[in-house]
């Protein structure tokens, strides 16, 4: 049986999160500066790495942000580098 990965917005601390089965693999933080999302950092528990699901937890934060209306600061290089292979996101740019 395959587990779903699951992804939220949790405001209070300021980070996207991915779980499996409840348990949180992988995290993207975020910080408001007016209009523009600024994303300084993302990670994913060693255990998971090399699956793709930060990627997914990228994809999911960034059409958020599209959703609210705003733009990215893609401070954080994996961020910025999914945004390079994905030039479907290139007008969230600030």
């Amino acid at each position: 049986m395959t587990e779903e990965l699951e992804f939220t917005r949790d405001d209070e601390a300021s980070r996207y999160e991915a779980r499996l089965a409840g348990r949180r693999i992988g995290l993207a933080t975020f910080y408001q500066r007016g209009d523009v999302v600024v994303l300084p950092h993302t990670e994913t528990e060693p255990a998971y790495g090399g699956r793709g699901y930060a990627g997914r937890l990228v994809r999911y934060a960034l059409d958020d942000i599209r959703a609210q209306g705003k733009q990215v600061d893609p401070a954080c290089p994996f961020v910025a580098h999914f945004i390079d292979r994905n030039p479907e996101y290139a007008d969230l740019l600030a």
